[in-house]
C-alpha cells in the first residue's frame, strides 16, 4: 500500500482537475478539501469522489470556470449563487463576508445555493470555528431514505455537521454526521467490496431489513433513531432546499453520474458569534470539565489526529495519477 504525502495529494488531485477544465483558483479550493478528507481517513469525502469530478468537468455537469456571486440582502444573511460550479469555490469567495455579518449582527446566515456537492459538510464548519464563531451547516443529497413505516425515497442522507471555537483559533468540538444511520457511501463501498452490511443500515426495496448492499440501493437508507433522525433529515432538506434555492432531494440525481444535470445543491450555514452572550466559553469549560470527568471521555472531534503521509488503496491513487496525466 502506498504512503503518499498530503502535499503530493493535493497537488496531484488539482493537476487532474486543471486537466479537465476547473480553473486553478477553482481547483486549488477543491484540492484542498480532498486533502483535508484523505489526512482524516475520510475517504468517502476525498480521492472517491475526483473521477466524477473530472468527468463532470469535462460533460459540464459541474462548472469548472465560474465566479460566484455573492450578495447581502440584509444585515445578517448572505446568499451565493455557485451558478452549478463547486461548492467549496462558492463557500471561500464568501467565508470572510459571512464573518463580517455574524460579527456585526451576532448570527449571521450564508446560503449557498445552485452548487456541485460539498461532500464533507464538516469541511466548512470547521473553517468557521477556526474563525472564531459557532458554525452549524446542513445540506440535502440525492434521495436514499424513506420515511419511517413508508417504502417511498423522500430525502437524502442530509448531513448535519457542527463546529465550536476553543477561544484560541482551534477547535472545541466537532461532528460531521448523516441524518441516516449510516452515510451512503458505506454501503456504495461495501457492494464494491463484495461484503455485508450490518442490520439495521438499510432496508429493501420491499420495506424489509437487508444485509444485501445492493438491495439496500433499491431500498432505502434508516434514518438514526428512527422519527428523531427522520425529523432531522427533514429540518436539513427544508433549510438546504428551502433557504438556498437548491433542489429538494427527490429531484437531485445520482450524484456521482458521468453526465446529467447540475447537483443544483444548496448548503445552508449559521455563524453565531460566541462572545454575543458573554458566557459561552465560561459553559463551554464546565461541559468540557464534565465530559473529561471519565478516562476515555471526549467531545466529539477531539483526539483525531490527521496522517502525513497516507496509506492509499494503490488503485486510488493509480487512477488520480491517470486523471492528472502523470501515468498511462
Amino acid at each position: 500500500m502506498p504512503q503518499i504525502s498530503l502535499d503530493e495529494i493535493e497537488s496531484t488531485t488539482k493537476a487532474a482537475l486543471e486537466r479537465h477544465g476547473a480553473l486553478p483558483w477553482i481547483a486549488d479550493e477543491v484540492a484542498r478539501a480532498v486533502r483535508k478528507a484523505e489526512s482524516v481517513g475520510n475517504r468517502i469525502c476525498g480521492l472517491y469522489y475526483l473521477e466524477s469530478y473530472c468527468q463532470q468537468l469535462e460533460t459540464g455537469r459541474v462548472k469548472g470556470d465560474v465566479e460566484p456571486q455573492i450578495s447581502r440582502p440584509r444585515p445578517g444573511t448572505v446568499q451565493v449563487d455557485a451558478r452549478f460550479g463547486f461548492a467549496q469555490p462558492a463557500f471561500a469567495r464568501a467565508l470572510d463576508t459571512a464573518v463580517a455579518a455574524a460579527r456585526e449582527c451576532g448570527v449571521a446566515s450564508l446560503a449557498i445555493g445552485h452548487a456541485h456537492t460539498c461532500t464533507s459538510l464538516g469541511y466548512f464548519t470547521e473553517q468557521i470555528a477556526r474563525a472564531g464563531l459557532i458554525g452549524l451547516g446542513l445540506t440535502n443529497a440525492s434521495p436514499i431514505v424513506a420515511p419511517p413505516g413508508g417504502k417511498s425515497r423522500v430525502i437524502g442522507t442530509n448531513p448535519i455537521a457542527f463546529s465550536v471555537p476553543d477561544g484560541k483559533g482551534g477547535l472545541a468540538m466537532q461532528f460531521d454526521q448523516s441524518t441516516t444511520t449510516v452515510a451512503l457511501g458505506k454501503i456504495t463501498m461495501a457492494k464494491a467490496a463484495g461484503e455485508q452490511i450490518p442490520e439495521g443500515w438499510a432496508v429493501d426495496a420491499d420495506g424489509n431489513p437487508t444485509t444485501d448492499p445492493e438491495a439496500a440501493l433499491k431500498g432505502s437508507l434508516v434514518s438514526m433513531g428512527g422519527y428523531k433522525g427522520w425529523g432531522f433529515g427533514l429540518m436539513a432538506e427544508l433549510l438546504a432546499a428551502g433557504m438556498t434555492g437548491g433542489v429538494v432531494s427527490r429531484d437531485v440525481k445520482p450524484l456521482k453520474a458521468p453526465e446529467g444535470p447540475p447537483h443544483d445543491l444548496g448548503q445552508y450555514y449559521l455563524l453565531m458569534d460566541p462572545e454575543s452572550s458573554g458566557h459561552f466559553f465560561d459553559r463551554l469549560a464546565q461541559v468540557q470539565e464534565g465530559v473529561s470527568l471519565d478516562e476515555g471521555a471526549r467531545m466529539p472531534g477531539q483526539g483525531k489526529e490527521p496522517q502525513d503521509p497516507v496509506t492509499l488503496d494503490p488503485t486510488i491513487w493509480d487512477q488520480t495519477r491517470r486523471l492528472a496525466g502523470l501515468q498511462s
